[in-house]
């Protein structure tokens, strides 16, 4: 049985001909550049993450970039941001002349640790960027706690999480801007490139407005240098038809992961995903971690499974970074979660079949190694 990575094919087949009418109906009404397509989408994205405003940007970089910006952060400031993360996080920071310091995650979640927070801040600090990792929230109270003492904004990654909470209350929703991507694989996804900025905030939503249309509120007339950064109407109406679906489709991801939790429980030196307190976890990934993570990933593809590594080069240890001066050995939590860390399949659809014969396939491998 051959065992892709992700597949599409479930969801697509499921909403295939309200997505086609979507577009249909986009193609008709001859607007095809900030109209009622992203107007509805962003109140209903708005509503989704209990936010008095969602505003579309073209991509999930984009969405960081641009609410750092609104805040005011430039040359000189610090953010605070995971060690162990995709680089779109740090690259924010850097696009707005800020300096990124890594902050170590926790090693059972791989989350941002926030007992090591108060450690990095310095005069210079001016905010916390949280990325719920993998699906899962972050511990935010502990990081709302933070910043509240030190007058620090949050600006929250939620690209990966899409449907968490913390403590019941839905990430993307904590910081004063929050940011998330609809790349096509994450939990609710476009056909393209797409993102969106979520806020309680009124002013700053009418700020980020401005930002992403070149600095204008009105055609022709622009305030102040922006950008153009807007989130297409047909992938607006696409992500409409699929947001109703994803709770079902985080329903799915969730049991697809606790099949996992028990094919895989009690294999030596197979680490599994850990919950923390109060925290949900939607599985946009889910990683395992082993030491033989090299020989086991190539033992899968033998077998036809298709696996990612998330990630195997943490920002710290990118070429694009040395310019910081960091070396190997400095964030060894990350290097060890670069090192060990794998994601096996998942996507909603996903058969309990092939949940199961990627088990006994990883059972196998270590029964071999042994």
């Amino acid at each position: 049985m051959s065992i892709p990575f992700l597949s599409f094919g479930p969801q697509n087949q499921q909403i295939r001909a309200q997505v086609l009418a979507a577009m249909a109906q986009v193609f008709d009404s001859e607007w095809y550049v900030l109209g009622e397509a992203v107007k509805r989408f962003e109140a209903e994205y708005a509503v989704f993450n209990q936010t008095a405003a969602c505003v579309g940007v073209a991509n999930g970089l984009d969405a960081l970039h641009l609410a750092l910006r609104a805040l005011g952060i430039r040359a000189g400031d610090e953010v605070l941001v995971p060690s162990n993360t995709y680089i779109a996080t740090w690259l924010a920071v850097s696009m707005v002349g800020a300096t990124p310091v890594p902050v170590e995650p926790n090693l059972a979640t791989y989350n941002l640790d926030p007992a090591r927070l108060e450690a990095a801040i310095t005069p210079r600090t001016r905010a916390i960027l949280p990325v719920h990792l993998y699906g899962q929230a972050c511990q935010m109270s502990e990081i709302m706690a933070i910043a509240t003492k030190y007058n620090l904004h949050v600006v929250e990654d939620n690209a990966q999480a899409q449907g968490a909470s913390f403590g019941g209350q839905p990430t993307g929703s904590f910081g004063i801007l929050n940011a998330t991507s609809f790349y096509p694989g994450k939990n609710l996804g476009a056909l393209g490139d797409a993102g969106a900025i979520t806020t309680n905030d009124t002013d700053l939503a009418q700020q980020l407005q401005a930002l992403r249309n070149y600095g204008s509120q009105q055609k022709y007339y622009n305030e102040v240098l922006g950008y153009n950064s807007r989130l297409d109407e047909l992938q607006a109406a696409v992500l409409s038809v699929k947001l109703p679906f994803l709770t079902e489709w985080t329903q799915q991801r969730q049991a697809i992961a606790a099949q996992y939790q028990a094919e895989l429980a009690g294999i030596p030196e197979l680490h599994l995903p850990v919950v923390a307190p109060d925290a949900t976890h939607v599985y946009h990934l889910y990683v395992v971690r082993s030491s033989k993570r090299n020989a086991l990933q190539r033992y899968l593809a033998e077998q036809g499974i298709g696996t990612l590594i998330h990630y195997p080069v943490p920002p710290h240890s990118q070429v694009a970074y040395k310019n910081l001066g960091y070396q190997a050995g400095d964030f060894p939590v990350a290097e060890e979660i670069a090192a060990t860390c794998l994601s096996l399949p998942l996507w909603p659809g996903m058969s309990h079949e092939q949940v199961k014969t990627i088990a006994e396939h990883i059972h196998s491998f270590h029964h071999k190694h042994e």
